[in-house]
């Protein structure tokens, strides 16, 4: 039972767990308040799918809570069509259901819940990590924000250079089906939502593990790599976020059948470094010599 009465009802099929997660998208923190709200109705629900991806779930259901100006709601209803809109189109596309929520006035806020399904002890999770493993991540990392920098005036992009950026902050891949195949090849997963080297060192914390990543094989877009000598292109590649690629880690004997996956997916599934015993995360430069990393990722409540 969803939406209709105060509290939804669903049943979990035997044997299988319920991944829960949820996010909060802040006006002027996590999105500029004159954001398309059609893709902001996308990214807040893609965000929350990513950690269902990064957990190897089937994402179900959500919940959205919505904080509203006055002005959107009594002046603007063409806004929450358009951000309706942007929501719907992904929740049809991995058949999630809007089972529920709240709306209240205030500064624009927008929550949501998500829960998923996973077979009974067969979720990925961040604690997996062993010595020896393969570190991996999909995609290519560093322009959502490299895209936020040229907004924020920190660079200045091209026209045609911002237009290739902009749709990995404005409307993110979740990578669900991924996670999903990773179950009983992968270790351990995270999205990378904060930061490649602030995300894989929570893997490596939850592990009590080591890592060694080389900058020269984090796969980047061929606009990153124009200005890779910089350093806020670095940060971007190490510390930006908003990427909502999977990182991952695998035995070596799993390196073609991931190989074969990325194939099958035609998704892009690059090793970056391998995991080691002992404590800390070390990325080395394309001259093989540890880098010091001036930023380790987003902070929530810092930022």
């Amino acid at each position: 039972m969803g939406t209709g009465d105060d509290a939804a009802l669903i049943s979990v099929p035997a044997g299988a767990e319920l991944a829960i997660s949820t996010d909060t998208l802040v006006s002027g923190k996590h999105f500029f308040a004159d954001a398309d709200p059609y893709r902001l109705g996308y990214k807040s629900l893609a965000v929350n799918l990513s950690d269902m991806a990064a957990m190897g779930a089937k994402p179900r259901w959500a919940l959205l809570a919505l904080t509203l100006p006055e002005e959107l709601v009594n002046q603007n209803t063409a806004w929450l069509a358009e951000f309706s809109k942007g929501f719907f189109t992904l929740a049809d596309r991995y058949h999630v259901e809007l089972i529920g929520g709240d709306t209240t006035a205030g500064p624009l806020n927008i929550g949501i819940q998500i829960i998923g399904e996973v077979a009974a002890g067969k979720a990925l999770r961040r604690s997996g990590a062993q010595p020896g493993d393969d570190i991996w991540v999909s995609g290519k990392l560093g322009d959502a924000a490299l895209a936020l920098c040229h907004e924020l005036q920190q660079i200045t992009l091209e026209p045609e250079e911002i237009a290739q950026c902009l749709p990995s902050l404005l409307t993110p891949v979740a990578r669900v089906e991924l996670g999903q195949r990773l179950i009983g090849l992968a270790h351990s997963a995270i999205d990378i939502s904060d930061g490649l080297a602030a995300d894989l060192g929570h893997i490596l914390a939850a592990s009590e593990k080591a890592a060694c990543i080389n900058i020269i094989d984090i796969p980047c877009s061929a606009v990153l790599k124009k200005y890779r000598q910089q350093s806020i292109a670095i940060d971007c590649l190490l510390a930006g976020g908003d990427d909502y690629e999977l990182c991952f880690t695998a035995a070596k004997t799993n390196r073609r059948e991931i190989e074969k996956l990325s194939v099958e997916l035609t998704l892009p599934l690059t090793r970056i470094g391998e995991i080691y015993s002992g404590a800390g995360l070390t990325v080395k430069d394309a001259q093989g010599s540890a880098m010091t990393l001036d930023s380790k990722g987003y902070d929530h409540f810092n930022a």
